[in-house]
C-alpha cells in the first residue's frame, strides 16, 4: 500500500491495530488504536519520525520496501516506549547508516528497553534543529506529556508538529486526516482522561504553546491527523481547565442494594436541583467511561458495601484509580452500608487524600436504609447544592 502524504513530502507511514483490546494490559480499546509514523523526505535527507509497536515491525518494515524507502539517515525518537521505538533496532539493521536522535532520557529508556547501542544514538538539546536540505526539523521538550522523556518534533518550513502521546486517541481510520465526529470526540477524551489527566498542568502548558505556534497540522502518534488543529486544541483547553462542571460522579459498589438505594437517591435529588449526576457501577460498568467523567466532575462521591471490616475492595481500586488520574474536582465524600461492624471509610479518605479535596460528612447505615436514613442522603444533598453554588456551578 502506498503511504499517504501528508504534506510536502511528508508521508503517513503508520498501521492499524484494528483487533487490539487492551492497551498496556490496562486500557479497554474500543476502536483498537493506530501506531502513527512519519516519514519526512528532504531534499539532502531523509528522517522517520517515531517507529512501530513491535508486533507490527515486520508489516511495518515490508511497507518501508513497498514504497522503495531506500534510505534513512535520522530516526526520530519522541519518547521510548515501546509503541513508538520498538522496531528501532530491526530499523538500524534494515538501514545500518541511519542514526537514532533523540534527548537524553529517551537515549537512556531506548539503551535500557531496546538496547541501542550508544553509538547509534544522537543525543540532542531543547530547542535544538537539524536540516534535512530544504526541511528543518526542530525538537522541543515536553516532560510530562506523558513520560519524562517526550519530546515534539517540528518541521519549520512545513509548519506541522509531531506530538508523540499527546492530543492523541485509540482510534483506527482509512484517511489519515481526521473527521470530526462524536465517535472521535469521545476517544480523545477517553484517551486524554485515561492517559494525560494525572499530567494536566502540563498538558494545559503544552496545548497554549501549541496554540501559540499557530501550526497548520497535529501529528500524533495515535490517532489521526489533525489538519484543523482547533478541534484537539480547544477540547484540551475545556478538559485542562482548572473549571469542573455541574456534575457530581457516583461510583458505588451494593453487594445487597443498600448503598445503591442511597446512591439512587441521591442522584434523584441532585438532578431535580438541576445537577448533572453519572451512576458508575464499579463491578459492570467501564472504567472508561468512569475516567471521562472524572474529567468534568466538580464532586466525587463514592458508595461502597463493606467486607471483612473494611470497604469493598472494588471500591479502594476506584478511589486508587481517581487519586492517580488527578482529576479537578473540588468536593467527596462517601456514602455506605455494613452489616456487622468495621471501618468503611477511613481506606478510602485515606487514598482520595492526595486531591485535596473539601470532604463533605460521609454516611454510613447499618443494613438497608431507613426513612431517617434517606433524610440524612437529603441532607447531603443540599450541601452538594450549596458547595456547587459556591463556585458558580448553579
Amino acid at each position: 500500500m502506498k503511504f499517504q502524504e501528508i504534506k510536502n513530502n511528508i508521508y503517513y507511514c503508520g498501521l492499524n491495530d484494528c483487533d487490539r483490546r487492551i492497551f498496556d494490559e490496562l486500557i479497554p480499546l474500543e476502536h483498537g488504536t493506530s501506531y502513527n509514523s512519519y516519514l519526512v523526505k528532504g531534499s539532502e535527507k531523509t528522517a522517520l519520525i517515531d517507529t512501530m509497536y513491535p508486533p507490527k515491525t515486520t508489516e511495518y518494515l515490508k511497507r518501508l520496501s513497498e514504497n522503495q524507502i531506500g534510505k534513512i539517515d535520522y530516526i526520530i525518537a519522541n519518547h521510548g516506549e515501546q509503541d513508538h521505538s520498538g522496531s528501532i533496532p530491526a530499523l538500524l539493521e534494515k538501514y545500518p547508516n541511519a542514526i537514532v536522535i533523540t534527548n537524553p532520557k529517551c537515549a537512556e529508556n531506548i539503551r535500557n528497553m531496546l538496547h541501542v547501542p550508544s553509538e547509534k544514538i544522537r543525543e540532542i538539546s531543547d530547542g535544538e534543529e537539524i536540516s534535512l536540505g530544504d526541511k528543518t526539523l526542530k525538537f522541543i521538550f515536553a516532560p510530562g506529556v506523558h513520560w519524562p522523556d517526550t519530546m515534539f518534533t517540528y518541521i519549520k518550513e512545513d509548519n506541522v508538529i509531531c506530538t508523540c502521546d499527546f492530543l492523541g486517541a485509540h482510534y483506527t481510520f482509512n484517511d489519515v486526516f481526521a473527521v470530526e465526529s462524536e465517535a472521535l470526540y469521545k476517544s480523545a477524551k477517553r484517551y486524554y482522561a485515561e492517559i494525560m489527566m494525572p499530567f494536566r498542568m502540563m498538558c494545559k502548558r503544552y496545548t497554549q504553546m501549541i496554540k501559540d505556534m499557530n501550526v497548520d497540522m497535529i501529528l500524533p502518534s495515535h490517532g489521526p491527523v489533525h489538519k484543523n488543529p482547533s478541534y484537539i486544541l480547544d477540547a484540551y483547553t475545556d478538559w485542562t481547565s482548572d473549571n469542573p462542571k455541574n456534575l457530581v460522579v457516583l461510583p458505588y459498589v451494593s453487594m445487597y442494594n443498600s448503598t445503591k438505594e442511597m446512591i439512587d437517591k441521591l442522584s434523584s435529588d441532585l438532578e431535580k436541583a438541576g445537577i448533572d449526576t453519572f451512576k458508575f457501577d464499579i463491578v459492570d460498568d467501564d472504567l472508561g467511561d468512569l475516567a471521562m467523567a472524572l474529567v468534568d466532575a466538580a464532586t466525587i462521591i463514592m458508595g461502597t458495601s463493606m467486607v471483612l471490616a473494611g470497604p469493598h475492595p472494588m471500591a479502594v481500586n476506584v478511589a486508587y484509580l481517581a487519586a492517580v488520574l488527578r482529576p479537578k474536582a473540588k468536593f467527596a465524600s462517601i456514602i455506605g452500608s455494613y452489616g456487622w461492624g468495621g471501618k468503611l471509610f477511613d481506606v478510602i479518605i485515606n487514598m482520595l487524600a492526595p486531591l485535596k479535596l473539601d470532604l463533605i460528612e460521609p454516611i454510613q447505615i447499618k443494613g438497608k436504609p431507613t426513612e431517617d436514613d434517606f433524610k440524612k442522603v437529603d441532607e447531603m444533598a443540599k450541601i452538594i447544592i450549596e458547595k456547587h453554588k459556591s463556585i458558580g456551578l448553579l
